[in-house]
């Protein structure tokens, strides 16, 4: 390893099937892959060193938790250089989307190359150090007028009760916009915080996708089931059923409390969400929508 930073812990490596029956086609739209680092380098500017986490690996686990389709995200770990998720997507295209990260100099002829790689958005990442590679949020106006005929999207990963300037931007961009981890409000904050009600609103209105990931990460409690998060799971999926995605968010990087079973992460989507024709449309029928397979 060449890094001192911080060794993401493995993740549970015996996940159980899911206790409710998967719809047939259903997605997990939130995933990383890593390694080898020879082939692979992570950028000098990040916040964790992951670990190996193959395409092959990711398959295994999907086997038993019952996907068929898949979406590889780019973490903040790899920058801008996007091979791991381009040769992740050719191992097996007709299964895999992907989300890039560009910077303001990225030309036409790279956006392509991308799309024919497979992608279908751009992300951000407002959180982890070296995950936006904008100037300012304003760029993002320029760079979703570029990607709009080819029907992409932005993904953030943003606090978004906390992020005012982040809130008035989303109206003023000419593309879908998807948000992580529930919007990644700590779950203590609750729903009445007034910056989460703003965020409610304006997913109501249409203005965002949101991503069901990571209850670990905004939860205070330090294992599963993570009960404090329910509350904000039923108020996305109330708001806007139609927009709501489901992701694992394996392997579950820079996570250093007690590591999920993939398995209950999806027990949790059960909890959230027992209507089966809702869920079936969060794991099937919207991402489908959002990731143009």
């Amino acid at each position: 390893m060449t890094s001192d930073l911080p060794l993401c812990p493995p993740w549970d490596a015996n996940p159980h099937p899911p206790r409710f029956s998967m719809p047939d086609g259903a997605y997990d739209t939130h995933v990383h892959v890593f390694g080898p680092e020879s082939d692979f380098p992570y950028q000098s500017n990040r916040a964790y060193t992951p670990r190996d986490a193959s395409v092959e690996q990711l398959f295994q686990l999907h086997d038993v938790l019952g996907f068929k389709k898949v979406v590889l995200v780019q973490a903040s770990a790899h920058g801008v250089d996007n091979r791991a998720i381009l040769a992740g997507v050719a191992k097996s295209p007709e299964r895999i989307r992907a989300i890039a990260a560009v910077g303001e100099d990225v030309t036409d002829a790279e956006l392509r190359r991308l799309h024919e790689g497979g992608v279908r958005g751009i992300r951000l990442n407002l959180v982890d150090k070296g995950g936006m590679p904008f100037s300012s949020l304003g760029a993002l106006r320029v760079i979703g007028e570029r990607i709009k005929d080819m029907g992409w999207h932005i993904e953030f990963l943003v606090h978004v009760e906390a992020d005012e300037e982040f809130r008035r931007l989303v109206p003023t961009l000419p593309v879908p916009v998807s948000v992580g981890h529930i919007g990644y409000t700590k779950a203590p904050a609750g729903i009445d915080h007034p910056g989460y009600r703003d965020f409610l609103a304006m997913l109501r209105d249409g203005h965002f996708w949101v991503k069901l990931t990571g209850p670990y990460r905004i939860s205070a409690a330090d294992n599963f089931p993570y009960p404090d998060v329910t509350e904000k799971a039923h108020a996305v999926i109330a708001a806007a059923p139609d927009r709501c995605v489901w992701g694992s968010d394996w392997p579950h990087v820079i996570h250093f409390r007690g590591m999920p079973n993939d398995g209950d992460l999806l027990d949790a989507l059960a909890d959230w969400c027992p209507d089966e024709e809702i869920r079936r449309r969060i794991l099937v029928d919207n991402p489908a929508r959002l990731y143009g397979f």
